[in-house]
C-alpha cells in the first residue's frame, strides 16, 4: 500500500504552457506527432478496426433536429430498455 506516494495520473502530458492571464499557449515541441509507416499492404499486425466495414448513417426520418433531437434519443432508448 502506497500512502501518497504514488500518483497514477492520466499519461496524456502538457501540450503547452498556462499564461499569466489565465490562458494556455500551445508548444508544438511538447505536441505528440505520430508518423505512420507509407507501405501497410504486406505489414502483419492489424488494426483494432477492420478496413471493411462501410460507414454506418443514423435513421432520423422526420425529425427536423435530425441526431440531435433529445425526444427522439428517449424514445429511441424506450424502445429498447423498455420502460423504468
Amino acid at each position: 500500500m502506497v500512502n501518497g506516494g504514488y500518483y497514477k495520473g492520466t499519461g496524456s502530458g502538457s501540450m503547452g504552457r498556462h499564461t499569466k492571464h489565465g490562458g494556455y499557449v500551445i508548444q508544438n515541441q511538447k505536441v505528440r506527432t505520430y508518423v505512420v509507416p507509407k507501405d501497410l499492404k504486406d505489414f502483419k499486425l492489424t488494426p483494432f478496426v477492420t478496413k471493411n466495414m462501410e460507414p454506418l448513417k443514423g435513421d432520423f426520418e422526420g425529425d427536423p433536429k435530425g441526431g440531435l433531437s433529445g425526444e427522439r434519443y428517449l424514445e429511441k432508448w424506450k424502445q429498447e430498455n423498455g420502460m423504468d
